[in-house]
């Protein structure tokens, strides 16, 4: 396994992060432990989850919620392993119908920290991300009450995700005026299929010294050879039945190249993702055992310039760096 700094920080993090979005959803618990005892045995470190995840991201209680850190919290009981990772969970979603169950506000952050603690059986979150922007709250009240976490220990490092430029640098801007730390990641979406970040997200990454996190690396199952099995599992449904034929001619000039390559296209997008010095982890989120060894494969895969030339071709990006990418 490769390892890589997170952002400006000392923490070093497996060059591909287990996401658990599925755990409890889609993937039973006993599959979920031999997920994580796979991801611990091939090194990989870093594990994201989420207070929401589990189930649909809105209160359920019927269904409960929280279920994908409970998960990982019996998982951690059985001893030996909190030590060995980088435990990655957020806090902003619904977790309840009440007016204070969710988003940025102080109030909600010391009891969503409590909570997640509880479900992760565990006396720390070594990442906590903040799961999207708050516009309503003002940064010196959030700033104040994970500045209040990390000084009581239950939290080490502070992140972001689905944040704008902007917002990126207020946050920052604030942070220092405080003498804190602030953001030392970002989890944005980002694939070849959708390359936004690139105008502003991740220019604002690079010059704070902040790592890009990407999740859905495979454009959610259209970079992973969806033409070959296209009959199969989620790719039948309409949605994504329309996004195949809204992309066709792209597909499969994509999976033409990547059989020239001899790889699989999962795998392409995957190291397409890691050639980018400001990605330190995509997150992959494997349902199986088989889906997390197989990802492997991408950190062994080196693209040549022609090849990186020729992903452009098939799936331009925005054209560079804002403003330049529009103005000039």
């Amino acid at each position: 396994m490769h390892y890589k700094h997170l952002g400006r920080t000392g923490l070093q993090v497996s060059r591909l992060g287990l996401g658990t979005m599925n755990f409890g959803e889609l993937t039973d618990e006993t599959t979920s432990f031999k997920i994580m005892d796979e991801a611990l045995e091939v090194g990989i470190n870093y594990m994201d989850t989420a207070d929401v995840y589990g189930g649909p991201q809105s209160p359920d209680m019927e269904k409960g919620y929280g279920i994908s850190e409970e998960i990982i919290g019996r998982w951690l009981s059985q001893g030996g392993r909190r030590d060995q990772i980088v435990l990655v969970t957020k806090v902003y979603q619904p977790m309840g119908n009440g007016p204070n169950d969710r988003h940025l506000s102080a109030y909600h952050i010391r009891k969503a920290c409590e909570d997640s603690l509880r479900r992760l059986q565990t006396d720390r979150i070594d990442l906590y991300q903040m799961h999207h922007v708050d516009r309503r709250t003002p940064w010196e009240e959030i700033w104040q009450a994970m500045e209040l976490l990390v000084q009581q220990g239950k939290v080490i490092y502070i992140g972001s995700s689905n944040f704008a430029g902007w917002d990126i640098a207020t946050a920052q801007n604030i942070a220092a005026s405080r003498n804190f730390l602030g953001l030392v990641s970002e989890q944005s979406l980002y694939n070849l299929t959708a390359r936004t970040v690139e105008l502003e997200v991740i220019p604002a990454l690079q010059y704070y010294g902040i790592g890009l996190v990407p999740w859905s690396p495979r454009g959610k199952g259209l970079l992973g050879g969806v033409l070959q099995k296209v009959s199969e599992g989620r790719r039948a449904e309409p949605k994504m039945q329309q996004q195949i034929d809204r992309h066709r001619s792209q597909i499969e000039d994509y999976e033409a190249l990547c059989e020239k390559l001899g790889e699989r296209p999962a795998d392409v997008a995957l190291a397409w993702l890691l050639h980018n010095p400001a990605v330190t982890a995509p997150i992959v989120g494997p349902r199986t055992v088989e889906q997390l060894t197989e990802s492997l494969r991408a950190l062994e895969i080196s693209l040549s310039d022609e090849t990186l030339r020729r992903l452009d071709e098939i799936w331009p990006g925005p054209g560079g760096e804002a403003p330049k990418a529009y103005a000039w």
